[in-house]
């Protein structure tokens, strides 16, 4: 049982009287065993498991074994995350096939496609069951897990996209005192402790504290940054009956954003590209600056051993202070002909933008309450779960000031220009959007062999959309049901198939600067899903597969004859897809994870013949991921570490004419646990992209323009950690 408390750090956030009610609760964590039990406490050591997981929460309203969950659930847990000694989402996230980026430069915070669909900031990213502001890059160093529930998870979270829920899993109170230090082949410089204790006179309290330093020196020229993370957990075993949890967690990141490429003339590849060169750098440009602090709670109560109650809540908050030096377009170049040249001349010019948007602040809060009962009626057995939660989701920011001050070309350095000195627009609260919502979903056992979940969630959404003035532009009042059905059989106790169909409802995009209705955020869309998978855990390794189709309407910015854009929802993107699976012990020394996914995206209907009959912008038809761990038999404590990550060819544009060729990126590592002065400790080296391979990872779009990002050059990395 555990919990968590504030930061006693100085911030321009303040906790008032609604943040401290939002720490009374956060998500249910019930077992899906015979009887219901409040969480107990895991003391942590060897973890013998290695990368397989047996249990997720993010599947559901409850912890639950993944051999029951009728949905696929990939989970990555700190042996793995360690190994890989990985500090951002997309280095957890690469070992998943179904899993890409979608515009996640250097420097800002990060995003993903998940099934050939892209996760939403507002929604798509939660803490411990709670949803989270997205717009930051969330710390790993007080994290257990990262779970991934791929797909519609209109259910357990409402308003939510098609691509799936990425849920952070934080630690736990517990006995530890630990350091880890490390560097890498570009001099960086990275600290963090991990302390935590039981104390009492029952030791029924509980508290554990993260702290981290990080002196980030980046592969890209002048785009170097520093990163501090403080967090507590503390838990309360108030009785055997009533637990109470806690966490806080405040980040500060500064680093220069690092823009992307885009298309010479819109119809090429920039060729002989250098991920380390920094595009529009101009000496006097400023990082941008990301403070991020997320606050959530947890009270579980047993009223008996078939009934138990929770009460959630969260707060998320983040505030940006976003400047840019910024490549895009080709406006100020005499070689530019085009009316919207949203692309790099065919030479290689492009425009320097001035780009300043500072305290754009987003802010998440969410609670819920649910029940779960386990009876029988029939001969019948049913695990109930019910209850009602209340979201919303506020941004206050400024219209930003985005001035052309000059032009580059992507194979010289360009000179400094004199900046901007148009004043700062003011700022105004540009969206207010609520969700109410009633779920209930019932786990029906028939015999040993079938199960059903049955259940919805009764959406009321409230949303105010505002411009750039503060005057309201959209008032979107929306009621919804979203339905969920799945059927489960288990011909065996470690073998499951299943089905499910699910609905659900995503926020609506929002339109390019360049469109005729700029900035304007459109109402909902719908959702749909069909998937069928199997599950087998054989010994200590767990292998999966599914198949899906998922459609969703296609939102875009639409050109039309006289070559302006409007940005509608029109036409359908329907996604189709296999998933295949492994993690866990292969052998008694050779531990892998390993996922390969096959996905087929088109659109259709959207009154744009170009963009429809062929793959999607930025989603390969294939990608695969293994990663495994080798126990060499003569030196112990010694293993040898090492993976793969593959890509087939991507769409680097909607119209399908350009594309980026695929990849395959090598990384190899070791792991050696020894005692130093009596103390345990590990040391690990990691070296991604052994073979200095040049690709590009994400060749995605973001507010209507189309970005070219590199992977990363050969990594070399070294850390240590020591236990007391």
């Amino acid at each position: 049982m555990v919990l968590s408390p504030r930061p006693a750090v100085t911030t321009r956030f303040t906790l008032d009287l609604l943040t401290l009610g939002l720490l009374l609760g956060a998500g249910m964590n019930s077992s899906l065993a015979a009887d219901l039990e409040l969480p107990t406490l895991k003391i942590q050591g060897q973890d013998i498991a290695g990368y397989q997981n047996d249990s997720a929460s993010v599947g559901g309203f409850n912890e639950a074994p993944l051999l029951d969950t009728p949905a696929s659930i990939t989970v990555i847990n700190e042996s793995l995350i360690k190994d890989q000694q990985a500090r951002l989402l997309s280095e957890v996230l690469r070992n998943d096939a179904s899993v890409g980026e979608s515009y996640a430069p250097i420097g800002y915070y990060e995003n993903f496609v998940v099934r050939g669909f892209s996760l939403n900031a507002a929604s798509s990213y939660k803490i411990n069951g709670r949803t989270i502001t997205g717009e930051q890059n969330v710390a790993l160093e007080n994290k257990q897990r990262v779970e991934l529930l791929k797909g519609l998870a209109g259910l357990q979270s409402g308003i939510s996209e098609p691509s799936g829920v990425i849920n952070y899993v934080t630690k736990r109170p517990e006995d530890v005192r630990s350091v880890t230090v490390s560097s890498d082949d570009r001099g960086s410089a990275y600290i963090a402790t991990d302390v935590g204790g039981w104390f009492g006179s029952e030791q029924q309290f509980g508290l554990r504290a993260n702290v981290a330093h990080e002196d980030l020196n980046a592969y890209v020229e002048h785009a170097n940054g520093q990163r501090d993370f403080l967090s507590l957990a503390f838990d309360w075993n108030i009785s055997p009956d009533a637990v109470l949890r806690l966490d806080a967690e405040y980040q500060n990141k500064a680093q220069r954003s690092v823009p992307g490429y885009q298309l010479l003339g819109g119809t090429e590849v920039p060729h002989d590209a250098s991920p380390k060169k920094l595009l529009g750098h101009q000496t006097g440009s400023k990082q941008v600056d990301i403070d991020s602090l997320n606050l959530n709670g947890t009270f579980d109560y047993r009223f008996s051993d078939q009934w138990k109650g929770s009460v959630s809540a969260a707060r998320s908050k983040v505030v940006i202070d976003d400047y840019s030096s910024f490549a895009w377009g080709c406006y100020g170049s005499t070689r530019c002909t085009s009316k919207v040249p949203n692309y790099f001349s065919p030479e290689g010019d492009y425009d320097i933008y001035d780009y300043r948007s500072p305290d754009d602040t987003r802010r998440t809060d969410e609670i819920q309450a649910a029940m779960t009962g386990l009876f029988s009626t029939a001969g019948l057995r049913h695990e109930l779960t019910f209850g009602g939660s209340a979201f919303r989701r506020v941004v206050d920011k400024r219209d930003p000031v985005n001035e052309w001050i000059g032009t580059g070309n992507i194979d010289q350095d360009p000179a400094s220009f004199p900046p901007t000195d148009k004043p700062l627009n003011e700022r105004h609260r540009r969206l207010d959007s609520r969700q109410y919502g009633l779920f209930v979903t019932d786990r029906i056992s028939f015999n040993e062999q079938w199960q059903t979940v049955v259940g919805g969630r009764e959406v009321r959404l409230d949303e105010h959309a505002f411009d750039a003035t503060g005057s309201q532009s959209r008032h979107t009042q929306r009621y919804m049901f979203l339905p969920n059905a799945a059927l489960i059989y288990k011909p065996l106790a470690n073998l499951a198939l299943y089905t499910s169909y699910s609905k659900g409802l995503s926020l609506g995009g929002e339109a390019p600067w360049f469109a005729r209705n700029p900035q304007d955020i459109l109402a909902p869309t719908v959702s749909r899903q069909i998937e069928a998978g199997v599950k087998y855990d054989w010994r200590r390794i767990s292998f999966a597969a599914a198949v899906f189709q998922t459609r969703q309407a296609y939102q875009y910015a639409k050109p039309d004859s006289a070559g302006d854009f409007t940005y509608v929802q029109q036409g359908e993107q329907k996604n189709t897809g296999l998933e295949l699976s492994a993690n866990g012990w292969a052998t008694s020394r050779l531990q892998v994870a390993a996922s390969v996914a096959a996905i087929r995206a088109r659109v259709s209907g959207t009154g744009t013949a170009e963009y429809e009959g062929h793959q999607t912008i930025n989603v390969p038809k294939l990608r695969a991921s293994l990663y495994a761990d080798y126990a060499l038999p003569w030196v112990e404590g010694l293993a040898l570490l090492g993976g793969v990550q593959y890509s087939a060819s991507k769409n680097a544009n909607r119209t399908g004419h350009v594309e980026v060729a695929d990849y395959a990126v090598v990384n190899v590592g070791s792991r050696y646990s020894t005692r130093v002065d009596g103390y345990e400790t590990v040391f690990r080296l990691s070296v991604d992209n052994l073979f200095d391979k040049r690709y590009w990872r994400d060749v995605g779009e973001y507010m209507g323009d189309d970005y070219l990002f590199q992977g990363a050059p050969l990594t070399a990395r070294l850390s240590a950690s020591v236990n007391f």
